[in-house]
């Protein structure tokens, strides 16, 4: 067989049809990067995630920036925690060594018109309830000592809090402080609340407004929600370790009142 004719006829049948290449060629599309998502689709995006934020923490989680030392040494300054609000939605009512945050408006300080514009409030309280800033003057974080009907005595010949008529030993108290240097004997009005710091020396809370109307007594429906968690700094991450310091307080009543 004829060299040359076999190079030709092997040549032929490493060629494509005719018109393959070319649809070939017309077929193939190639990969085209995403188009770069628009300004203002990003920008509704991040509208449409902080409304969802604000809703979250209005109605179920709210992070608190920690503004004071009144609570140390159980949450420092600077600390966020998150505020469980949902943990007196359902019937259930602050109990005795709960931390919470409430409004004092009316309580802890007095009600006055704010001279800050709508617009400043509005961002200033978003801010707030995200936790990128210090909550509202008029939000505080205590410990609830003493709830509805309870007597809260200090301090028994061993300088404890009595709560009807039982000795209260407070763990979480700041080093070096006493449960109080102010002597005090009230009873708690149903549907309010005694609350106090655990850094007693350096607390402003129920004993310094025994002498103002509603003496120093928080309402219960003034109570944003619990704090269960910490949420910052990362190191202290978790659930807020309880307290058994009011395990075993008898119910109030008659003979306590």
């Amino acid at each position: 067989m004829d060299t040359e004719a076999q190079h030709m006829e092997r040549d032929r049948s490493s060629c494509p049809p005719d018109g393959a290449e070319e649809g070939s060629r017309s077929t193939h599309v190639p990969d085209r990067p995403a188009a770069p998502m628009s300004w203002g689709r990003t920008v509704f995006w991040g509208m449409l995630c902080t409304v969802a934020l604000l809703l979250f923490s209005t109605f179920v989680l709210q992070p608190f920036l920690i503004p004071s030392g009144s609570m140390q040494p159980t949450l420092r300054v600077g600390d966020r925690v998150l505020v469980n609000k949902l943990a007196y939605r359902f019937g259930s009512e602050p109990g005795r060594g709960d931390v919470v945050v409430f409004d004092g408006t009316g309580s802890f300080i007095q009600e006055t018109e704010s001279d800050e514009d709508v617009v400043g409030a509005l961002l200033r309280g978003a801010a707030a309830s995200l936790g990128l800033a210090e909550p509202a003057g008029s939000d505080f974080v205590k410990r609830v000592v003493g709830v509805g009907g309870d007597r809260v005595v200090c301090c028994d010949k061993r300088g404890r809090l009595e709560v009807n008529g039982t000795p209260v030993d407070e763990p979480y108290l700041h080093p070096g402080d006493r449960p109080s240097d102010v002597a005090f004997d009230i009873v708690v009005p149903d549907g309010t609340l005694w609350v106090m710091g655990d850094h007693r020396s350096n607390s402003r809370d129920s004993r310094d407004h025994l002498g103002q109307p509603g003496g120093g007594m928080v309402p219960v429906e003034r109570v944003i929600g619990r704090v269960d968690w910490l949420g910052w700094p990362l190191g202290r991450l978790g659930s807020l370790e309880g307290t058994d310091a009011f395990t075993g307080i008898r119910p109030s009543g008659p003979d306590h009142g």
